[in-house]
């Protein structure tokens, strides 16, 4: 490498000042320390009553807005992809690796402002849908605008969506179409449709001006809120409420069992590995995803804790399943859920007679399935089998995936 000529001192010299400061801004750095936050004591957000929608609805498509609908329905998977990319767009906020969240409600102000920008990136990349002329986005060679609420009702329209002959030059080219957007993490529900927005389907104060006119209900950035009367103008996309919003593992477990991960208090605290453990011996028989050890651990290293819990968790008979090896074999030979990349799901493990009605697999000649209610609160000093990789199933036939039958 040619170095360059008037440099005040050597690159490696420049390279160990760096270090050295890296060094000394860690010593004190608080970003990267273990945090416990305390369970969210408000919900979410708010569903008024005027607001409620029912999952199943069945509605004929508007003529105006058929080709965003159509284009949506011919999405693939369109709809497992959109309620992820709500559940990612709010994992990326929370960030629970870096800060230990796992609620909303530890978000800042400043960051749930942003979350409708994030659900708004993270849509416009799943779909690769292309810039508007003059909104978000174009659907169809038309344009359309992408709106988030964490409150049912709640989103916010700006004079440049509808046309409006008091707004002068601030008022909309015409009356334009919005994506509504909606989620509440609280009670993993969330909601989808596609609206015309005019001057009329926002809403107007009860008082009228001195001439006797109506007047608009603005709010402090001159956006209008939907009136509810015009819920039925709106195309709800896949029937209406959603019930499947991705769960939220951390939120949704029984206090008590969070707290043993997740120790509030400074006594007991643990180590990232010991709390990793504790999340898979403590939560088995369902689909533990990289958030959530990335959250628990809080380390950069945090998956290789979830490799590392398969040692910690065998001698009390636990096997973590993964992506990779024998474990999707195991994994559905057990009727477990198959993890994918970036999931595991852990399960206690007992010996088993070849007559075991239980589902089950064989491994050199001996039979595991998954252990009783009973043998789990009485649990006998069985250790779990070490499962072989892919290359040891390809050279022998020891493993036998099909034993469950």
């Amino acid at each position: 490498m040619t170095i360059q000529e008037g440099l005040p001192f050597p690159q490696d010299a420049v390279q160990a000042g760096l270090q050295e400061s890296r060094a000394r801004a860690a010593k004190h750095s608080r970003r990267n320390r273990f945090r416990t936050l305390h369970p969210p004591s408000e919900d979410m957000g708010n569903v008024p009553r005027e607001w409620r929608i029912q999952p199943g609805a069945t509605q004929q498509v508007p003529d105006d807005l058929a080709p965003f609908v159509e284009w949506f329905h011919n999405q693939p998977e369109a709809r497992e992809r959109f309620r992820w990319a709500l559940r990612d767009s709010l994992d990326e906020l929370l960030d629970g690796r870096r800060t230990g969240r796992w609620a909303y409600q530890h978000l800042t102000k400043t960051e749930k402002t942003y979350l409708g920008t994030a659900i708004e990136v993270n849509l416009t990349n799943e779909f690769a849908i292309c810039n508007g002329v003059h909104l978000d986005w174009s659907i169809a060679g038309l344009d359309i605008d992408c709106k988030f609420s964490k409150d049912l009702g709640g989103w916010e329209i700006p004079m440049e969506m509808y046309l409006c002959d008091d707004h002068g030059e601030r008022g909309g080219r015409a009356d334009q179409v919005a994506v509504l957007t909606w989620m509440n993490d609280d009670k993993s529900q969330w909601a989808a449709g596609i609206v015309r927005i005019t001057d009329e389907r926002l809403r107007w104060k009860q008082d009228r001006d001195a001439s006797g006119n109506r007047v608009r209900a603005y709010n402090r950035d001159n956006k209008r809120k939907i009136d509810p009367s015009a819920k039925s103008e709106i195309y709800w996309l896949w029937g209406g409420l959603q019930t499947d919003l991705p769960t939220n593992l951390l939120l949704h477990l029984h206090p008590k069992t969070r707290e043993r991960i997740l120790p509030v208090s400074r006594q007991g605290r643990a180590s990232g590995q010991q709390r990793v453990n504790q999340l898979f011996h403590m939560v088995q028989d369902r689909i533990i995803g990289r958030q959530t050890v990335l959250t628990v651990a809080q380390q950069d290293d945090s998956p290789k804790r979830a490799r590392d819990a398969r040692t910690h968790l065998r001698p009390k008979g636990v096997v973590v399943l993964g992506h990779q090896g024998s474990h999707p074999y195991v994994a559905r030979a057990l009727e477990l859920p198959v993890p994918i990349k970036g999931e595991w799901i852990s399960t206690h493990l007992v010996p088993v007679s070849s007559d075991d009605a239980r589902p089950k697999f064989s491994l050199d000649g001996e039979f595991w399935a998954r252990a009783s209610e009973d043998e789990r609160a009485h649990p006998e000093p069985h250790p779990a089998p070490d499962l072989p990789d892919k290359r040891k199933i390809d050279g022998q036939d020891s493993f036998q995936p099909d034993a469950a039958l």
